[in-house]
């Protein structure tokens, strides 16, 4: 069964989280904190296996227990935190039909406040079974402001014997009236070596493509899944390269052409935030490679990056990284995605 030991290149955060378990102090709301495809909602469906395990459980919540019981839970799994071989608690919440333990994610671009009403009326009552409740609340940024303003009354008044999970890529993207009362866990990219082994073991990948798609990931697991799917597909290297020609190529472009090139992105919607995650590493390269050379991510064009970073600023440069950074906004909020592209062509076609 799946626990704490198949998150990989996460060790702070899973001592972390072992150590709070171990010294009876699980806080009501937690707020695991870093890029997409990580493991953090991994990471969270394992803690509430810990915390609901069979092969710990030696004593039982009664109906008058209060938020002691989450103490005398942690107090539980001092003796093992690893996830037992398969209990009914653990299968129930690896197959998601466990009652007790909640996942709330986004519904399109947003969570809404009808979803956060109803988990509300869900912890008005008591546990069915679990020890400790636990609700995973996926991509928390994605709240819209009346969703964070339903789960913050929540927040201030936790319901017994149940603790909040909360996923999101950084701080400035929440309320931070909620930020400031939640624990935090912070995850990093997966090192490199983690990653590359996890897509050559696991996934069967050709050790020459994992070595790039690795590079190109950016140390997250699920970034580097989408790019093996579609390297499956198609000659993902061969795309990339496609696609730093063009986009070296934007300035010399005439504007018909500019906007032809976004059209064509825009109809490849299973491909286009890998896309644009090219385009960012290339500007991205442009400047590092004038201070830290050895942290280019596309290492193998690196004369290529050497020739085109003398011909922008440094500003310029940083400028079209954040101009990238806010299609992929836009578009995760269901912009018009062609507009959302030609305007996004015309602004890095600027010198």
């Amino acid at each position: 069964m799946p626990g704490f030991e198949s998150i990989l290149g996460q060790e702070k955060p899973i001592r972390l989280l072992k150590t709070l378990l171990r010294n009876e102090a699980i806080p009501h709301a937690l707020l695991f904190l870093g890029i997409a495809g990580v493991g953090k909602t991994t990471t969270a469906k394992a803690f509430a296996k810990a915390c609901n395990c069979a092969a710990v459980r030696n004593r039982h919540f009664s109906a008058k227990e209060d938020d002691a019981s989450i103490h005398g839970a942690a107090q539980d799994l001092t003796a093992k935190i690893e996830i037992c071989p398969g209990c009914k608690s653990c299968n129930k919440i690896e197959k998601g039909s466990h009652p007790d333990v909640i996942l709330v994610e986004p519904t399109g671009p947003f969570i809404r406040i009808n979803q956060i009403r109803n988990l509300c009326n869900i912890l008005a009552m008591k546990p069915y079974e679990a020890r400790l409740r636990v609700v995973i609340i996926k991509d928390a940024q994605a709240m819209n402001p009346a969703a964070g303003n339903a789960l913050l009354k929540v927040l201030e008044e936790p319901p017994d014997r149940t603790i909040l999970i909360l996923t999101a890529m950084q701080t400035s993207d929440l309320l931070p009236t909620i930020v400031s009362r939640c624990h935090h866990v912070r995850f990093s990219p997966i090192p490199g070596d983690h990653l590359k082994t996890m897509l050559v073991e696991k996934q069967g990948a050709d050790p020459r493509d994992a070595e790039v798609v690795t590079i190109m990931a950016n140390g997250s697991f699920s970034k580097a899944l989408s790019m093996m799917r579609h390297m499956k597909k198609a000659n993902w290297i061969k795309r990339r390269t496609w696609l730093i020609n063009k986009v070296a190529s934007l300035p010399l472009m005439p504007t018909p052409l500019c906007l032809a090139f976004a059209e064509n992105l825009s109809k490849d919607k299973e491909t286009l935030m890998d896309s644009l995650e090219v385009m960012k590493s290339w500007f991205r390269d442009l400047v590092v490679c004038r201070f830290y050379p050895a942290k280019v991510i596309n290492k193998d064009i690196i004369e290529q990056i050497h020739k085109n970073s003398k011909q922008m600023t440094v500003d310029s440069l940083l400028s079209k990284i954040e101009d990238i950074h806010l299609a992929q906004r836009n578009i995760q909020l269901n912009s018009n995605l062609r507009l959302t592209l030609e305007v996004l062509m015309m602004r890095l076609a600027r010198t």
